[in-house]
């Protein structure tokens, strides 16, 4: 079970991969389900809780209310961000 703390110690760019992922596996989850019984049903729950926690650490993110870690490697993000802010003051 991923904790909150955790969620916003990664990247942006980290939880996107990670809610792909669990979004994959909720799919998958259903679809086993549709067709037979479950090994362990409450691991739909808490897959669908987890991506609840993922998008709201990423809104948080977005409306500034809380900021998730940069990625130390790379600049790139936040060139983006002060090119976005250029264009619109114009």
């Amino acid at each position: 079970m991923l904790k909150v703390s955790d969620l916003r110690e990664m990247t942006a760019e980290e939880l996107k991969q990670k809610l792909a992922d669990i979004t994959e596996e909720v799919f998958n989850l259903n679809m086993r389900k549709s067709i037979k019984a479950l090994d362990n049903p409450l691991r739909l729950r808490t897959a669908r809780r987890e991506m609840a926690r993922i998008k709201t650490v990423l809104h948080e993110d977005e409306l500034g209310i809380r900021k998730l870690a940069e990625a130390a490697t790379s600049i790139l993000p936040q060139a983006k961000k002060a090119g976005k802010d250029k264009g619109e003051e114009e």
